[in-house]
């Protein structure tokens, strides 16, 4: 009896081997180990609805010409859009009133929208002129890394921020970022990211929630920690600032173009050494999220796993390691 639970233990440990083994070699076979950013010919001019002409939008590759870009990733947000504008322009405006040396961008980024997200970022680009707000159509669904990708890719701030569209974290506080990526990376050239954070909402946020949502977040937080960032307890929060060097690094290597991306970006972080700083922020839950609790964060449990795996199997390599070798 002995032998024969042995022998069945070898002949189980052999099959898991060897599906370890294929799922590697199929990793290695079918993964671009460095990400193939497409970009639609329509995808590389915005429309300035002053003079009704397309113009070319720069490349993050170009020299700064601003302080700050803002990057509004948007999917059918004709609704909670507006508000969240609303508070941004007249903070931007307030802020570049009072200081002459202070310029910014607004671009926002319809991830392939069906509503009028378009016309909504359209009507603030006249208000404001083209030059300080501008919108990026997408003419296909990439999702939110996807997007946000392709607005950073074409922005001229010297420092970037991404800032989720339903407006939940209180604009205001770009000033603690601000200040936070100034003291790791005083200038543009320099690496460094100011993340905005509700790990100190978490107690409050648990006594509001719901006890399975309690249970997915943890689940959640406890595989970031296990397969991807360590440094960083709130890798979710949509309010993220990166010097124009670092988003060069990090999104010009980002594979991820869904939910998930966030972690990857961080993951990449960590491994390049880039200095971060994770800074609390205000933050009140808005209705309208297009996420459904328990498939979505199944979906990015299985996302965060691939990426470790892809990684650590040499699938995906980091494409700013590529340029410092060569």
């Amino acid at each position: 009896m002995l032998a024969f639970l042995l022998q069945v233990s070898y002949y189980l440990l052999a099959f898991v081997f060897s599906a370890v083994l294929l799922t590697v070699a199929i990793l290695l076979y079918k993964t671009k180990p460095y990400p193939n950013i497409i970009r639609h010919k329509d995808e590389k001019f915005y429309l300035d609805p002053k003079s009704i002409k397309t113009v070319e939008f720069p490349s993050l590759d170009d020299s700064p010409t601003l302080e700050l870009s803002v990057i509004v990733p948007a999917y059918n947000e004709e609704k909670r859009l507006p508000a969240m504008l609303d508070e941004c322009m007249a903070f931007l405006e307030e802020k570049s009133s009072k200081q002459s040396d202070f310029t910014y961008e607004v671009i926002i980024v319809s991830d392939g929208s069906n509503d009028a997200t378009v016309a909504v970022g359209l009507k603030y680009s006249k208000q404001y002129g083209a030059e300080k707000f501008r919108v990026l159509e997408l003419v296909e669904n990439r999702g939110k890394g996807g997007a946000v990708r392709l607005g950073i890719l074409s922005a001229r701030g010297r420092q970037l921020l991404f800032a989720d569209a339903d407006g939940a974290t209180k604009f205001a506080d770009y000033d603690k970022l601000a200040e936070a990526l100034s003291s790791l990376a005083p200038e543009w050239r320099q690496d460094g990211i100011a993340i905005g954070s509700r790990a100190h909402l978490e107690d409050e946020s648990i006594a509001t929630r719901s006890f399975l949502r309690t249970i997915l977040m943890h689940g959640f937080h406890t595989l970031v920690y296990i397969f991807a960032v360590r440094t960083i307890r709130d890798t979710q929060c949509g309010f993220k600032l990166f010097t124009r060097a670092t988003a060069r690094k990090l999104f010009n290597s980002l594979h991820v173009q869904r939910w998930a991306f966030d972690v990857e970006l961080l993951y990449l972080a960590e491994r390049l050494k880039i200095p971060m700083s994770e800074v609390a922020v205000r933050w009140t839950e808005i209705d309208g999220s297009k996420l459904s609790p328990f498939w979505s964060w199944l979906q990015m449990g299985i996302d965060l796993f691939m990426i470790w795996l892809r990684y650590m199997v040499g699938a995906w390599r980091i494409a700013a390691n590529q340029k410092k070798e060569n």
